[in-house]
């Protein structure tokens, strides 16, 4: 089984990720008492964490979430204190959109729709 099982976010702050991502996506964050960790569940199979102990990411892996309406997540994005870096963008008929935003930590994060 080759599939990724865990996704790792850095974070300058783990309750103001976990209001992000929550408020954003809806995703479940539970931080881990006594350490510089939360860990996050999407509600669909993918689980992951925050990460006090990492620097966050402007290039590399950039992790895509798949929305029905990136426009919309993007605009709320950005009043809970997100920057937009690349708005809703065609890639093909067949592949769809993407669009890009820094979270409130600098991390880069993807958007994915394919239609």
């Amino acid at each position: 089984m080759n599939v990724i099982g865990f996704v790792e976010i850095p974070s300058k702050d783990l309750q103001a990720s976990c209001k992000f991502y929550s408020e954003l996506f809806g995703w479940i964050c539970q931080p881990l008492a006594g350490t510089r960790y939360a860990f996050f569940h999407t509600g669909f199979g993918v689980k992951g964490g925050f990460s006090l102990d990492d620097e966050p990411s402007t290039g590399g892996v950039v992790v895509y979430v798949e929305t029905d309406d990136i426009e919309g997540v993007l605009k709320r994005a950005g009043e809970l204190g997100a920057r937009t870096v690349v708005g809703k963008t065609h890639i093909s008929f067949e592949q769809g959109y993407y669009g890009r935003f820094t979270d409130p930590c600098g991390n880069v994060i993807g958007l994915w729709s394919p239609a």
